[in-house]
């Protein structure tokens, strides 16, 4: 996979982050993957757990040294290191290889089709923003981490990366297995996400994902049409919400909403 330079063997000798221009708190740098140690780390993770505020002190991280933060946690039901994820670097491919609306109509053929009984719509249109993208990240990030979230445990961590989308293939993140082996082409459309409806990823388990939304739909019809894509790259999100129906689900779930939460089972 195509990366950019790894800033973090610099945090080995400088734990502050001072020399790239960071001020960090305690943390460790993560290297382990399914087969051992990878040959450098794949993330830095504080030592405490995050609080509202965190996301934003470290935001310029992305910007001075190429490291994207993320919240890595889980809920009462999986485990919350990431040094127990069975992550794989090996498996993931490079992000800017994989068209999204390729990618979508593809999954949406093998798991979607013969539930809704239609034809791949294609990539909904963009939106208006209604914030600025790394401000909405932010917010997200701080609800997670108040009290009472469902990852209120949750740790921040710094992941060198290109881009947002790009995070769970920069450490090889498997939560998605049983969908799709290879997370590229998910984090191309996470990629074509983020040009569309400004998202970030802010959080990550075992095999959930959580990202911020910074152009929102507005109607129904968007909604639905964003929803679509929804159930192709993560059908598990859609069958299990409750809703019964994409068209409720749209309307619960993504219409207005300022973030996306996806599971894989």
């Amino acid at each position: 996979m195509a990366t950019l330079p790894n800033q973090l063997p610099a945090l080995a000798a400088d734990p502050t982050g001072r020399s790239l221009g960071l001020d960090i708190p305690p943390g460790t740098l993560l290297d382990t993957t399914v087969d051992g140690p990878w040959d450098e780390p794949l993330l830095w993770r504080a030592d405490a757990p995050a609080a509202p505020g965190d996301w934003l002190r470290l935001g310029s991280a992305r910007r001075t040294a190429g490291l994207h933060p993320v919240l890595v946690g889980a809920d009462a039901e999986s485990e919350p290191h990431p040094d127990k994820w069975e992550l794989d670097p090996d498996l993931a491919s490079y992000p800017g290889d994989h068209d999204a609306d390729e990618v979508l109509a593809d999954l949406w053929e093998e798991c979607a089709a013969e539930a809704e009984d239609a034809d791949w719509p294609g990539l909904a249109a963009a939106g208006p923003p209604d914030a600025d993208p790394d401000e909405r990240a932010a917010e997200v990030a701080d609800s997670l981490t108040g009290g009472g979230s469902w990852l209120e445990r949750a740790h921040i961590a710094l992941v060198p990366a290109r881009r947002s989308a790009d995070v769970p293939a920069a450490v090889g993140w498997c939560g998605p297995v049983n969908h799709t082996e290879d997370v590229a082409p998910l984090c191309a459309v996470l990629r074509s996400w983020e040009d569309r409806f400004g998202i970030r990823v802010v959080a990550m388990t075992y095999d959930q994902l959580v990202v911020s939304v910074a152009a929102p739909p507005r109607t129904s019809a968007e909604a639905e049409a964003i929803a679509a894509e929804h159930y192709a790259f993560c059908p598990d999100a859609v069958e299990r919400s409750g809703h019964g129906s994409l068209s409720a689900y749209a309307g619960h779930e993504v219409l207005g909403a300022h973030s996306w939460t996806f599971r894989w089972d």
